[in-house]
């Protein structure tokens, strides 16, 4: 993600003038959601197009000085606020020694208050997450929920994405994590890969659902221009997707048969035993202030919302001269609106009706009657309890039907 800041933003100090009113945030309340981006892989996936390079000890060593900077910089600048959750994503998060994570782990409570039972997360490729003393030692410095990439469970799946490790790796992953004493493990997977089938995928989810993951996050493969598998999947290439139609049946009856072994749907993406929703990321959804660290992490606090340099050497430049927080652009009424409408909408939960009405004085479902009735009677939308919810036909299609609901007239 590039940098967000506006032309017509003045750039303000990095930390207030002596007595100065500090930057107030949730953090000051139930708590902040902290995201730390793990900019480093042993290898570029060839669906990926997300900010990430190789991994080599130079390159991790200066990330690490830089990273412990910016917590620190944070944590004053805010009055060492108090954290809900902690989550370091990539990149490979995996790919740090526990020896350096646990520095950063120790930075953390310096710098931040964090909260009894916080949620603390880490993303896991299996190829550098395999033996259950690394778990063990994860589980030893706080860590007490894993997000485990297994992707696929067909090798020859894992070679197109171009990922570096095998099924029986993530076999192997998963049941030493749970060896080791992870009671919180998330398992990622990747539906509408090329040349897959309905039978096909919903035979995964059985397996995956027979190992008994706390939580299942099963993502439709997205072509990003640029990438490997975008080359391959074009016309002329080597690889085909399956037809939309197919495509449809997979996401609504591997949905369907989740649910039925007992995940609940609670968000577009997202399933989980009950008691077992990702905190992290259902912050994201509601709306709560979170703050971003590393190269290329976004943050939104209150009205203001900041992006992180995405290069090496610009973030640097951005910590080592102490910028932190000093460009944001300031949300707009319009834009927290549209914000609240596309994230509600993509959970389970839905859309508050009376907190749509209360922050702009419309009737929602009068403003878009035409609109809601028709996608009511196509069983796209469903209201209930004061929410406007998408069915999971609606789901499909939730990209058309959101930006209808929150950008249309």
């Amino acid at each position: 993600m590039g940098r967000i800041y506006g032309e017509n933003v003045p750039v303000r100090p990095a930390f207030p003038e002596a007595g100065a009113k500090p930057v107030q945030s949730a953090a000051h309340g139930k708590g902040l959601l902290l995201y730390i981006h793990v900019p480093f892989c042993r290898s570029r996936c060839h669906y990926c197009s997300f900010h990430s390079q190789s991994f080599d000890q130079a390159s991790f060593a200066w990330y690490l000085s830089l990273l412990l900077k910016e917590i620190e910089l944070w944590g004053r600048r805010l009055q060492r606020p108090r954290l809900r959750t902690v989550y370091f994503g990539g990149g490979t998060p995996s790919l740090i020694p526990l020896a350096q994570l646990d520095r950063i782990m120790k930075a953390l409570d310096k710098a931040f208050v964090l909260n009894p039972g916080i949620e603390t997360t880490i993303e896991a490729n299996p190829d550098s997450a395999q033996d259950a003393s690394y778990f063990r030692g994860l589980l030893s410095m706080g860590f007490n929920r894993l997000s485990l990439g297994m992707q696929s469970l067909k090798d020859a799946d894992l070679q197109a994405m171009g990922r570096p490790h095998s099924v029986a790796m993530a076999y192997q992953a998963f049941d030493q994590a749970r060896r080791a004493g992870f009671g919180n493990i998330g398992v990622d997977l990747i539906w509408g890969l090329p040349g897959q089938k309905l039978k096909v995928w919903l035979d995964q989810l059985r397996i995956v659902s027979e190992m008994r993951p706390e939580h299942i996050s099963a993502y439709n493969l997205t072509l990003e221009e640029g990438t490997v598998l975008a080359r391959r999947c074009a016309e002329g290439g080597d690889l085909t997707l399956p037809l939309d139609q197919e495509q449809g049946r997979m996401f609504v009856y591997g949905a369907e048969y989740l649910e039925s072994v007992g995940y609940l749907h609670y968000e577009v993406s997202n399933f989980a035993r009950m008691g077992f929703m990702s905190v992290h990321n259902s912050g994201y959804w509601d709306g709560s202030d979170y703050l971003g660290l590393g190269p290329s992490a976004v943050s939104t606090l209150g009205r203001r919302r900041f992006t992180v340099p995405r290069y090496m050497d610009e973030y640097d430049a951005y910590v080592r001269g102490e910028l932190v927080g000093s460009d944001y652009e300031e949300l707009t009424d319009e834009v927290l609106l549209e914000e609240m409408v596309m994230l509600s909408l993509r959970t389970g939960k839905g859309l508050d009706l009376k907190e749509y009405r209360r922050r702009t004085g419309f009737d929602l479902v009068k403003k878009k009657e035409q609109l809601i009735s028709a996608l009511h009677r196509e069983n796209l939308v469903r209201i209930s309890g004061g929410r406007l919810r998408l069915t999971k036909n609606g789901m499909l299609v939730s990209n058309v039907i959101i930006e209808r609901l929150a950008f249309g007239d």
